[in-house]
């Protein structure tokens, strides 16, 4: 059955940090593009963060700088590292993967929620 598992959010302090994991299982993503979402109460989701299957990376300006998207292939995984967190990083956060050539194969996680506030 294909898989994906969000795990590592909470609840943490503006100025903190909090590192996401999604965890791949019934496909390999080494074929895949890897994205994180997010969508903040009220407002649309949003793409943040990309990973191509040849390690490119892409950032939304809202959180260039603050944020690294990574892959471990060995272990069929993708992380967010969020570093320097603010209030409006408050959101539910997705995890999103589609093949390479066949983008009919695409899959989204459950979601997770990260909260920031003192």
């Amino acid at each position: 059955q294909v898989q994906l598992v969000e795990s590592g959010g909470g609840l943490v302090q503006p100025g903190g940090s909090l590192r996401l994991s999604c965890a791949a299982s019934g496909f390999t993503l080494n074929n895949y593009g890897m994205s994180w979402y997010r969508q903040a109460p009220g407002k649309e989701r949003e793409l943040i963060a990309t990973s191509t299957s040849a390690g490119l990376t892409n950032y939304a300006d809202s959180v260039k700088g603050r944020f690294t998207i990574s892959r471990d292939n060995a272990k069929n995984t993708v992380y967010l590292q969020m570093n320097s967190l603010k209030p409006e990083d408050t959101a539910v956060y997705y995890c999103y993967a589609v093949r390479n050539l066949w983008t009919r194969f695409n899959y989204w996680g459950q979601g997770i929620q990260v909260t920031v506030s003192s």
